[in-house]
């Protein structure tokens, strides 16, 4: 199957494939679809109990993914109207190679050499393959702001070394960039003149679909049901919480709103909103964001050195702009090498502040991401978030376990370390802190909310909106981001409040089952030592239960 995805062979680690561009055209497509159900088939001819109790989850992750690779190709068929897959597959070919030091560099430009020729020829297919009517607006538009971004990695990452090349590589190169370079701007005008134009695709799966991709993106047991019960018992609790705050925070300030023991709703609003404004107001100046984050790394992780909360392991770590093929879904994320490439930087990318935004979107912008959140957001992305987890992942044994990873335990083991830290008293326990942490798990739960709300029932951005604005707190830039990200995924949103349920659930069992022998950093570095597959199964490996 690897073979079949060279960038994704990339992105992995496997370099067998670095100098090939996938095929996207319909003989390959059903090459894909063929192995994958061939391998089913081998799959389900072997005896379950005959495996190991690893090897028993390796094949439930195996079968999980198989399944989901087909259903995607026969039934979702987003090949068919999503350009993001191709902006994605033409971005990450190049980013790729250039981005990390795998190799030694003449060998990486020649793999990228290879993989400008092929460009032109991808980018034809993509043109043969989407149904420009089928492709949701959205979708369309963040393909034109996308494809320049290949240009930006031409221009900055690959035309600067042409001397580190012998005089012949280095003329192939140069040819393969000025041939990459008009496909391109082709492909820009292809964007803006035909799809654009006729993308009047709807961006709602529907429930069916939207259950389907549920079930295969979280590989849990709860239902959408349970996921939307859970969700809105969590917003009511949690706004409590950052009401009883609020109140400790303002009690003693003059010009204090009305902070009654049993607030009415626009009581709880203003309070929460009036304490929230002292945090707003602590903020880096636009060209410190950067540097900020630097900060809020160094002293996190002096934090859970100090507290010996999860072993550390000695991985580089860079915070990095975002590549600009890559920006206009999500803010920030963590960008970790491939599995199978060992002792590689892993990169924290956050998306810089764009040139052409006002004042008052700047502004918006450093309210959200104050200092604090600015810590608040390196817990997630790095220390002891994303950053350490995947350190951890790194170092289990199973090829496959790397490649078949759960986005739902990574992302909730993130969420679940920004209520560690609250929990273990970070920054001194200062409760504008505490009140910023429980803000952004308000985002978890509006994510929640909002994917299955917007895909199954249809709500609208206004009133998707008010969720994010009135009812977490969200400033209107960071909603309107969110409403876009919304827009452009689905079921990924919710893999970080139903992560984090998962995780707490299992604490709390380790907890009642372990009893005074327990400790967080056992505890910690035992969740963490079996990779990355779904939490049920890391609830069966960890107290020796039946694998489900």
């Amino acid at each position: 199957m690897i073979a079949l995805t060279p960038v994704a062979a990339t992105a992995l680690g496997d370099h067998r494939f670095d100098g090939q561009l996938d095929d996207i055209g319909p003989t390959a497509r059903s090459e894909r679809a063929s192995l994958a159900r061939s391998l089913l088939g081998e799959l389900s001819a072997i005896d379950r109990e005959q495996l190991s109790r690893a090897h028993q989850v390796d094949a439930a992750l195996l079968r999980n993914d198989l399944e989901y690779r087909l259903w995607r190709i026969d039934k979702l068929q987003d090949w068919r109207w999503d350009p993001l897959l191709y902006t994605d597959l033409a971005g990450n070919g190049l980013y790729l190679l250039v981005a990390r030091d795998f190799a030694p560099l003449p060998v990486r430009l020649d793999d990228a050499a290879s993989r400008l020729e092929q460009l032109p020829r991808l980018l034809d297919q993509e043109r043969d393959t989407l149904v420009p009517e089928r492709v949701p607006r959205i979708f369309a538009e963040t393909a034109v702001k996308q494809n320049p971004g290949v240009l930006s990695i031409i221009d900055q990452l690959i035309e600067p070394h042409l001397d580190a090349l012998p005089e012949a590589d280095r003329k192939r190169l140069k040819s393969a960039i000025e041939r990459a370079r008009t496909a391109v701007l082709q492909q820009q005008i292809w964007l803006e003149k035909r799809l654009l134009p006729a993308a009047h695709g709807d961006f709602r799966l529907g429930a069916a679909l939207y259950d389907q991709k549920l079930r295969f993106e979280l590989d849990s047991s709860l239902s959408r049901q349970e996921i939307r019960a859970r969700a809105e018992a969590e917003l009511t609790r949690t706004r409590a919480q950052m009401y009883e705050i609020a109140r400790r925070v303002l009690g003693a300030r003059p010009g204090a709103p009305a902070l009654p023991d049993a607030p009415a709703p626009d009581q709880q609003q203003t309070a929460i909103e009036a304490a929230l404004e002292l945090a707003y107001a602590d903020q880096p100046k636009r060209s410190e964001v950067f540097e900020t984050a630097k900060q809020a790394f160094a002293q996190a992780e002096a934090f859970v050195r100090r507290k010996d909360l999860v072993t550390i392991y000695p991985d580089p770590l860079e915070i990095i702009p975002m590549p600009q093929f890559a920006r206009g879904v999500a803010l920030a994320y963590t960008d970790a090498p491939g599995p199978l490439d060992k002792g590689l930087k892993t990169f924290y990318a956050v998306a810089p502040i764009p040139d052409d935004w006002t004042d008052e979107q700047v502004r918006s912008y450093l309210r959200e991401y104050n200092r604090r959140a600015i810590h608040e957001l390196t817990i997630h992305e790095a220390m002891p978030g994303h950053y350490v987890q995947l350190a951890h992942a790194d170092r289990y044994p199973s090829p496959l376990r790397a490649v078949l990873q759960s986005n739902t335990f990574i992302e909730g083991w993130a969420v679940y370390a920004e209520r560690l830290m609250r929990e273990q008293g970070y920054m001194g326990g200062d409760p504008l802190m505490q009140l910023i942490q429980l803000k952004w798990y308000l985002r978890s739960v509006a994510n929640a909310i909002l994917d299955q709300a917007v895909h199954v029932d249809g709500i609208s951005r206004e009133a998707a909106m008010r969720l994010m604005v009135h009812d977490t707190f969200q400033e209107q830039s960071e909603a309107a981001a969110k409403w876009t990200r919304v827009e452009l995924t689905s079921a990924q949103l919710a893999t970080y409040f139903v992560g984090l349920q998962e995780h707490l659930d299992l604490r709390a069992e380790a907890e009642q089952r372990w009893g005074q022998a327990f400790t967080l950093k056992r505890y910690h570095d035992a969740v963490l030592s079996f990779g990355s597959p779904p939490v049920k199964y890391v609830r069966a490996l960890l107290f020796d239960l039946p694998i489900p």
